[in-house]
């Protein structure tokens, strides 16, 4: 199944792969988690993350969360080398 959003630029019409899609979600989701003033709203954003990121498994995609990802929070590690 294929998702896309079309988002209007002018007049010609700009297709987000689902790849992109589903990288731009899980983010997003992960970031409402952290926002989150309940438990259970925080659960529920997490859930759907888990969801985006089984697609993207799918898809043969790697996780926008992936370590390689966030080289900055790695930085102790390098400066002690």
């Amino acid at each position: 199944m294929t998702r896309r959003t079309a988002r209007g630029e002018g007049n010609a019409i700009v297709l987000e792969s689902d790849i992109r899609y589903y990288r731009r979600r899980a983010c997003e989701e992960m970031a409402a988690a952290t926002r989150a003033v309940t438990s259970a709203a925080r659960d529920r954003r997490l859930q759907l993350v888990d969801t985006y990121l089984d697609h993207l498994k799918a898809l043969n995609a790697p996780s926008p969360f992936d370590e390689a990802d966030f080289p900055a929070f790695r930085w102790p590690e390098r400066q002690q080398a």
